[in-house]
């Protein structure tokens, strides 16, 4: 009866025992998670801004059948990190043209940068397309607005970014910008040139 008796009462010091580590445990995961979400909360990211500041385009030809199209275009795109304490690594960054949701260039690749605390960026990259398939009608749309004197391009922004926080870096996050850029055509030449600084709506 005495040995049974130690025996269940070990037993029942076992149980105690882990239940104290247990509730400690889950006190502690409590306590972390809390701190990590005061720090994120106090240190959380602003997405970074973006705005087209020039556009021209030097090269606008679309082909007889209206299904093909040739361009180049020059556009100086500025990013501004409004971040107080956290820097922003761009690992990939890609610019391309688009025309009424079609891709009308070959995406630009821009050299990898860090941009530290409020630091603005400016990139300046030409974008080529030669001989894009086109849909006719997006063709003649084109031809329209040439004849009006003024196109809308849409300039897309496609990349992967880390927040870094003093040591501490992230992980990827997909980064995807659209920037309006209205042009008009200079007198009665076929050359197009930027209107004004727009900004742009950015996602991350």
């Amino acid at each position: 009866m005495t040995i049974k008796t130690c025996d269940k009462h070990g037993e029942c010091e076992r149980r105690r025992f882990y239940r104290r580590l247990c509730a400690f445990l889950l006190i502690l995961v409590i306590i972390v998670l809390f701190i990590i979400l005061i720090v994120w909360l106090s240190l959380r990211p602003t997405k970074p801004r973006f705005y087209i500041q020039d556009a021209s385009v030097r090269e606008l030809n679309v082909s007889a059948s209206s299904d093909m199209l040739s361009s180049i275009l020059q556009v100086t795109i500025a990013t501004r990190n409004p971040n107080d304490r956290i820097g922003i690594y761009y690992d990939r960054v890609d610019v391309y043209a688009t025309y009424k949701y079609q891709q009308i260039t070959l995406p630009a690749q821009l050299p990898p940068v860090y941009q530290g605390h409020n630091d603005i960026d400016v990139w300046s990259p030409y974008l080529y397309g030669a001989d894009v398939p086109i849909a006719p009608f997006l063709g003649n749309s084109i031809l329209q607005d040439c004849q009006a004197g003024f196109i809308l391009i849409h300039v897309k922004v496609d990349g992967r970014i880390r927040w870094k926080v003093g040591s501490w870096i992230s992980g990827h996050y997909h980064l995807f910008v659209t920037c309006p850029a209205f042009l008009v055509t200079q007198g009665n030449t076929q050359s197009f040139r930027f209107q004004q600084m727009a900004s742009c709506s950015v996602e991350v």
